[in-house]
């Protein structure tokens, strides 16, 4: 029987969101190999942990004995959920905690505990007993029958919900409908793609990278994974007996953004960007970036030079704007368009050191934009509004790869 002989939390794994192929070695196990893996995101479930592992650990003994385990991956809640969970792992030797301080989310909290779990079969099921775990008898049997991925389906036989209002029921099935547009080659495989309970093979989504946005962990798994076979059994989504909801709106509008950049990563434009290797995401980010410093250049090159205002020297007020704008741009691009990198290099040295070559490269782009300025004019078109546009695109893309390349690099790092 694998068991967890010691209570200590799981270190929480760093870098890209990828499943090994193999289940990562373990100091705490005597036999790495087990079936199954359960992942058990939680965030202030408090008063529903301990009755949840306690169901779970009853219905897989009675199924798979010894053969799984549970992965309570907590998001440092305020409550303590990962505390009491941790309490539980003597009682429930089969359990182990994770407890995350730096991310948040459920979709990358599921990941997380995949990276560290075990198991050839790999699992998720929620910590509110809103899944009735036993479905997962089910969903395991499904998968021994040779499915790639078996999931729990609100919208087949013996599925359903207990006591959704009319509106809820409304905003379930019309975010279904829109994503079968946007994404039918992902959706349309599954009756119920809004799923968060199901389970999948480790082979089939080992060395994936897996960029989820919100809740909806299911979506990346079969846009982005090797799934071939998918296996659904009924279930009856319950309201929660104790905890708060966590459904708001802003689960809407990330499930929407999710569908939009997973439709642009995996279709026509994500092969594009495959074969060329270039990161557009992180560029678009960057050049509305650059729009909100060519605000912030007007603005101050106006209040700064217009005779009604402080009237200073042209000259003067274009320098002093345009190195303002440089430093505008600079913090947006650190916080947002290379924050996976500036979040590990968080020293005033390592940022200063990231703004000197920042402006340098900006200063370096701007002659840059002048040069293809006079080349496009005077060589090929002769308007001046369509060659500034011309060198404006070339100067962006400049400033963009040799920023990505020397500015925003992985340094330093202990």
């Amino acid at each position: 029987m694998n068991i967890n002989t010691t209570n200590e939390l799981l270190a929480v794994p760093t870098g890209p969101l990828q499943v090994s192929d193999v289940p990562p070695n373990s100091v705490d196990t005597d036999d790495q190999d087990i079936y199954f893996s359960l992942i058990i995101p939680t965030y202030k479930e408090r008063d529903n942990i301990q009755n949840v592992v306690r169901i779970l650990s009853q219905t897989l003994d009675e199924f798979i004995p010894g053969d799984y385990e549970l992965i309570v991956v907590d998001d440092d809640s305020p409550d303590l959920t990962w505390e009491v969970a941790q309490s539980l792992t003597e009682e429930y030797p089969q359990l182990r905690v994770m407890r995350r301080q730096q991310e948040r989310g459920l979709s990358s909290a599921v990941v997380r505990g995949w990276q560290v779990a075990r198991g050839r079969i790999l699992g998720v099921i929620d910590g509110d007993l809103q899944h009735p775990p036993e479905v997962l008898t089910q969903l395991l049997t499904k998968m021994s029958e040779g499915a790639d991925l078996a999931l729990a389906s609100r919208h087949v036989d013996g599925g359903g919900v207990s006591s959704w209002s009319v509106v809820r029921r409304f905003l379930s099935r019309g975010a279904q409908v829109l994503g079968l547009v946007i994404l039918p080659g992902v959706l349309g495989r599954v009756s119920d793609p809004m799923s968060g309970y199901f389970m999948v093979r480790r082979s089939s989504i080992a060395g994936a990278t897996l960029n989820p946005v919100g809740y909806k962990i299911l979506l990346e798994v079969i846009g982005r994974g090797n799934v071939r076979n998918i296996g659904e059994v009924g279930y009856v989504f319950c309201e929660r007996q104790q905890g708060e909801s966590k459904v708001t709106w802003k689960q809407y509008i990330d499930y929407i953004h999710h569908l939009v950049r997973l439709r642009l990563s995996t279709g026509r434009v994500g092969r594009v960007k495959q074969r060329i290797n270039f990161p557009l995401d992180r560029f678009v980010r960057f050049g509305l970036v650059g729009l909100s410093g060519v605000f912030v250049d007007m603005v101050l090159l106006y209040l700064l030079s217009d005779p009604s205002t402080l009237g200073l020297p042209v000259t003067l007020s274009k320098l002093i704007a345009g190195e303002t704008a440089i430093f505008n741009n600079f913090l947006w691009n650190d916080a947002w368009t290379f924050a996976d990198v500036s979040t590990r290099q968080q020293e005033w040295h390592q940022r200063l050191k990231r703004f000197v070559k920042f402006n340098v490269i900006c200063l370096a782009g701007l002659l840059l934009n002048v040069v293809v300025l006079q080349l496009v004019l005077n060589f090929l078109i002769p308007n001046r509004y369509i060659a500034n546009l011309i060198a404006i695109a070339v100067a962006t893309i400049w400033n963009f790869w040799v920023n990505l390349k020397l500015s925003w690099r992985v340094t330093d790092v202990k």
